[in-house]
């Protein structure tokens, strides 16, 4: 998604782009080494001003919103075929007792193929868990390698997927 949002500022040569794009990162409680390292990455390649806040979501986002509460949107990468995504559109305010916010889902309608081909074909760099056989990720207790792409002993990448409803498998 910040792909996308750094080739849409390109594209209308927005003049009032922000130096750097505010961002946060929900760590979960037992986060992955390889997430954390990954996002840290993403957040000096691409000089973003990020804010690491531990989970739960709903926690997270009321601090994050508190540090910085000009914020009025968020763009999230939420998709139909994720859980409570199925009455989901391409802007939603928050639910009731969640802080408020505009939710952007730019990606609303995507699927987890279209995901995998985006990625692939412009070349961007993603989580090197994907390519052990995870295909959702959350936090260590609660994310497995997915057994539809357990080949053997090995499992495949996350791309060679071949049924996206089977994407969180690997979730508990």
């Amino acid at each position: 998604m910040l792909v996308l949002l750094l080739a849409s500022i390109h594209y209308h040569k927005a003049e009032y782009a922000p130096q750097r794009i505010h961002s946060v990162y929900v760590q979960s409680a037992n986060a992955f080494e390889e997430v954390d390292e990954f996002v840290m990455e993403c957040g000096e390649q691409y000089s973003l001003d990020l804010i690491r806040v531990p989970g739960p979501m709903k926690a997270a986002f009321e601090k994050f919103l508190s540090a910085r509460p000009q914020i009025k949107a968020i763009m999230v990468g939420t998709r139909r075929t994720d859980p409570n995504g199925a009455g989901l559109g391409d802007f939603d305010e928050t639910d009731g007792g969640w802080p408020r916010f505009m939710r952007i889902q730019p990606v609303i309608e995507w699927q987890y193929e279209e995901v995998w081909f985006f990625l692939r074909e412009v070349g961007i760099k993603y989580c090197v868990l994907y390519d052990l056989g995870y295909t959702s990720l959350g936090g260590t207790t609660d994310t497995f390698k997915n057994p539809a792409l357990r080949v053997g002993e090995e499992y495949l990448p996350a791309h060679e997927l071949e049924d996206g409803t089977k994407e969180r498998m690997g979730r508990a």
